[in-house]
């Protein structure tokens, strides 16, 4: 029976007549919500003083307001990843797959969205590309406080219609004037197809592409043999040998992702891996992993590739090179089609030998090359010369910065002051954009559509996963309206993949984000129409085939790209900046790279001085008139002799925060854009203070890093390669395993979950992907140079490198074991100081090492107010609310893996990070929180994804897969190094790892039994 009893919450509402009542009927909020005030009044957010709860309800108010500001045009909804909530659920994450395509680094990703935000890059798992740290970091990218915010016309801001008109105004005033359409690699059937268009329509119109780091010589030479403007793919993990001449293929040879399959071959199966050697100058990521590494200077490389393909032979090279050729060789043709030669010397000559080499060989794949460089050499340094000398009219640039990046940038710029017409595309106010008279402001690729085939046959879509948060337009919906297309950019991909979707529909392509289709779809870019400056291809025989550049100097340089900052698009990213490099372990810096024997002769020094930071000589770098000064230099073991390296990507000003603003600009020494040069270095005075968070060298002969050779691997029983420590109780060894061994009663932990992480260190090339996703994931802070070189690096997960003192490990070990007291010429004290110096070409070792969660934990006695403490499935806590700073956990560590918090490093004007600011502040995972000052911090295993997992299943009512485990490192390596699971699942992929023979605890002797373990690394050294 329905009640007719009046309920009412005030008196007011008995006055059927209250104005009052009906304007609270009518409005959710009485008085209008001051956002302008509230978000605008820097001074008064400052001055105020506000809880963690408060400062949590100010992200997400401005979160909200920059998705409401973003809700304006037409929606076009993305697909998620999986089937998710049609509509955003508070606490719950969405994905999205979709693709980075910024003319350096192409990968397929997934991005994790909350509440309408991005906060993290994932891989995904349906491609083949791998995600390296570049890629993890550019979800930050997208929240830099100095993206452009509106299209600029002589440097004022205005509406898109009048930029419209003024480029309409320019493109018609230029009408029979050479104009230049200058690019990155798009690699997208849709662009392609719309810049042929537009170059249709504006015949004056040519367009040539630009690879900021040439990858032309190479492209050349395919080219030549296949007919098509790509590069060779390759699969090593089919491949037994293989042998490189200055590829830094782990790195960012020809566009990188290699390294996944390459780990695969690296993992000994059925007695079996494969055998990797490695010439080169510098001291790579690629040669640090390879069994065998010769350290080669460029110009004898060349000698090296002609000597292993048979065009030459090894006349006037070293004898010991000319014995790792010889082996090499024997080892290749043992191989077969399943040996491989690699190459990343500039030179058309060297590239063609390599393909012809491989032309029977399983590795190489040339029916699906690879799309993702398309620039020519020849054209590109017409277009430098064309405007240094006022050939060119007007330039028109699209995702690259020549002003700060072409070689001759001095010349190049005085032209562009002078051009009638410089319209420049770009997200930030570069070097070019600064100086352009028209600068379309264009959108983060998370923020836009798009296509690429970065594999002939595979295809990619782009999908934007936040509305624009500035009044941005892609360089795409800007050609489509200057040629009358009436279409938005999305519907123009659409029909471009009326042909690849083979009968695909387009929302399962768009929720997978990749596509194996055989649509043969045209993506060649770049038309040399106009005969003045149309360039044939170069041949073999032709200038730069098998032959050095020709200048002077004394020492050969060789320009590389680091893992952090690569072409240097990312350099006001705080992440990568401080993200250390995985060889010389140094945040913030370039740097000179040397060798050891050309330092002493040149007075050069790296010196550790009294508060652990590592302090080192300056030089001046010449080449000709072109001087950088004050380079500060690296003392590298590994580093050929008479051979120097230095890497490009840094000293950029324009539109880089001060901080960030780190090193100098290695591009005017890129001359024909060739990686090799001669200099001099001249010593000046001063010392340059470096931040180096490793500056222990060797291991000193300790089984840190457990490894054997394959041979005693296969032959020997596992007690020789991967023997139980032991330690003595009454006077009696026992393994340090055994129960007698423990001094704490232990508990049943087969109840529930356990986890445990699994590290391989063969499959870990230490490209410090697992760096950055743990930063994303877990709100690590940034905190500049200055803190790092105190030691005071916040990083929850660092990848410690080793060399050996020796020519090997197993030598350093053996001398260790041949001390003989403490003086005299073989005594310990002057022995472990020469076990302390790196070999001039030493084996290198990476080790990944975080909070090993220890079942006997010692931080976990000693913390006072019991702050840290362990649970039931096997992770070790840390309680922020209830930790004093005392310390001692930090001190009871034997891993040292605890950070303590120094400082405020969020909201703090001396940490001027991303932090700092409303915008940057947007990338936070609400689910991990934010640490605070006087506070230690460390690696949590990913507590917020492990009981994500827990919730989900129970909520499902069914058991968790083993898959849905994850942390942020092992969801990030692709190359199965890290393997993240429930130890307790007898069917777990961890399990079965943990039963391998290559299973040990780091220094385990010390009985703190972690749950982190690690896989005794393998080298395959059996020389032919």
């Amino acid at each position: 029976m329905a009640s007719n009893k009046k309920y009412w919450k005030s008196v007011e509402e008995l006055n059927e007549n209250s104005s009052v009542v009906t304007s609270l009927r009518e409005n959710e909020f009485v008085e209008a919500i001051p956002t302008d005030e509230f978000l605008g009044d820097k001074e008064t957010l400052e001055a105020s003083s506000t809880t963690r709860r408060d400062f949590l309800k100010y992200v997400g108010f401005t979160t909200a307001a920059a998705s409401f500001a973003a809700c304006e045009g037409p929606v076009i909804k993305s697909i998620p990843y999986v089937v998710a909530p049609d509509e955003i659920v508070p606490g719950v994450a969405n994905y999205y797959a979709s693709t980075i395509a910024d003319g350096f680094d192409f990968a397929n990703v997934l991005v994790k969205t909350r509440e309408g935000r991005p906060i993290k890059i994932e891989r995904n798992d349906l491609s083949e590309t791998g995600v390296n740290a570049r890629v993890h970091a550019s979800v930050l990218s997208l929240y830099d406080n100095n993206r452009l915010k509106a299209p600029l016309v002589d440097g004022e801001t205005v509406s898109w219609s009048d930029f419209d008109s003024k480029v309409a105004q320019a493109m018609n005033e230029m009408q029979g004037q050479n104009i230049v359409l200058l690019t990155q690699t798009f690699a997208s059937p849709s662009t392609s197809r719309l810049i042929k268009e537009f170059t249709a329509r504006y015949s004056n119109v040519r367009h040539v592409v630009y690879d900021t780091v040439s990858s032309s010589q190479a492209l050349d030479a395919f080219q030549n043999k296949f007919g098509t403007r790509a590069l060779a793919d390759y699969d090593f993990s089919k491949a037994e040998v293989i042998v490189s001449v200055g590829a830094d293929f782990l790195g960012d040879w020809q566009g990188g992702g290699y390294d996944s399959g390459y780990a695969k071959g690296r993992i000994p199966k059925n007695g079996k891996m494969s055998r990797h050697i490695q010439f080169e100058a510098n001291m790579s990521l690629t040669g640090a992993n390879a069994d065998k590494r010769i350290p080669v200077k460029p110009s004898d490389q060349l000698k090296v590739i002609k000597a292993l393909t048979g065009s030459g032979s090894t006349s006037g090279l070293p004898e010991g090179v000319v014995k790792a050729i010889t082996a090499a060789k024997a080892q290749l043709q043992k191989a077969g089609s399943k040996g491989v030669v690699v190459t990343g010397l500039e030179d058309v000559g060297a590239q063609t030998a390599v393909l012809n080499f491989n032309a029977n060989s399983s590795v190489m794949d040339t029916d699906k090359p690879r799309m993702i460089r398309k620039g020519k050499n020849s054209e590109v340094m017409n277009v430098l010369n064309g405007v240094a000398n006022g050939t060119v009219k007007g330039l028109i640039t699209v995702g690259v910065d020549p002003v700060y990046s072409f070689p001759n940038h001095k010349a190049f710029a005085e032209g562009y002051k002078n051009l009638q017409m410089s319209l420049a595309f770009a997200m930030k106010k570069d070097a070019t954009a600064s100086m352009a008279k028209l600068v379309a402001a264009t959108p983060h690729y998370l923020e836009s559509w798009g296509d690429v085939q970065m594999k002939k046959g595979t295809f990619s879509l782009t999908q934007p996963t936040i509305r624009p948060l500035f009044n941005t337009k892609q360089f795409q919906d800007c050609l489509l309206q200057w040629t009358g297309n009436t279409k938005n950019y999305y519907d123009y991909i659409k029909e471009t993949w009326t042909d690849v979707l083979e009968g695909t529909s387009w929302n399962k392509a768009l929720e997978a984000g990749v596509l194996v289709s055989g649509a043969d779809i045209d993506v060649e870019e770049g038309s040399a129409s106009n005969n003045e400056f149309s360039e044939t291809l170069e041949s073999n025989s032709s200038n730069g085939a098998f032959a050095m550049t020709s200048q002077e100097g004394g020492l050969e340089l060789t320009l590389y790209t680091k893992t952090s900052l690569g072409d240097g698009q990312q350099a006001n990213n705080p992440w990568l900046q401080e993200m250390p490099d995985p060889i010389t372990r140094t945040s913030w810096d370039n740097y000179i790279t040397v060798s050891a024997a050309d330092a002493k002769a040149m007075e050069l020094e790296n010196i550790h001085v009294a508060n652990g930071g590592l302090d080192g000589s300056l030089v001046n770098v010449k080449m000709g008139e072109i001087v950088l000064k004050n380079v500060p230099v690296i003392i590298q073991p590994g580093q050929a002799k008479g051979s120097v390296g230095l890497a490009l990507g840094y000293g950029k000003t324009h539109a880089i925060q001060k901080e960030m603003q780190t090193g100098v600009n290695a591009y005017p020494l890129y001359q024909n854009f060739n990686t090799v040069q001669k200099v001099t270095l001249e010593k000046v005075s001063g010392m340059h203070e470096f931040a180096c968070v490793q500056l222990q060298n060797t291991m000193m002969g300790r089984d840190i890093i457990k490894e054997t050779s394959l041979e005693i691997f296969n032959t020997k029983s596992v007690e020789e390669w991967n023997p139980i420590p032991k330690v003595s109780k009454d006077h009696q060894e026992i393994p340090v395993t055994s129960p007698d061994a423990d001094l704490w009663d232990g508990f049943d932990r087969s109840i529930g979950h356990h986890f445990n992480l699994s590290i391989d260190l063969n499959a870990c090339t230490g490209c410090g992907a697992c760096v950055i996703a743990c930063h994303s994931e877990n709100n690590v802070p940034v905190v500049g140079k200055e803190e790092v070189r105190k030691s005071r690096d916040m990083h929850w997960l660092r990848i410690d490198r080793y060399y050996s003192s020796e020519e090997s490990f197993e030598v350093d070990e053996v001398k260790k074991e041949e001390f003989s007291g403490l003086w005299g010429d073989n005594g310990s004290l002057g022995g472990f100081g020469e076990l302390e110096v790196a070999a001039a070409n030493p084996q290198v070792a990476f080790q990944p090492v975080m909070c090993q969660h220890c079942n006997h934990a010692p931080c976990e006695t000693v913390c006072p107010v019991a702050a840290t403490s362990h649970g039931r499935q096997g992770q070790n806590h840390m309680a922020y609310n209830r930790c004093v700073g005392t310390r001692y956990c930090a001190n009871n560590c034997p891993y040292k893996v605890r950070r303590f918090n120094w400082f405020l490093y969020n909201e703090n004007d001396e940490f001027d990070y991303q932090m700092n600011n409303d915008l940057g502040r947007m990338v936070l995972n609400p689910d991990v929180v934010v640490r605070s000052r006087g506070v230690m911090e460390k690696c949590s295993m990913c507590i917020q994804k492990t009981q994500l997992s827990i919730l989900q299943a129970k909520r499902d009512g069914r058991p968790v897969a083993d898959a849905e485990f994850q942390t942020a490192c092992s969801a990030a390596c692709d190359k199965g190094a890290m393997v993240f699971g429930d130890i307790n699942d007898h069917d777990s992929e961890v399990y079965k790892e943990k039963k391998d023979e290559r299973m040990y605890h780091l220094l385990e002797a010390v009985g703190t039994k972690p749950n982190v373990f690690y896989k005794t690394k393998v080298r395959n050294s059996q020389e032919a």
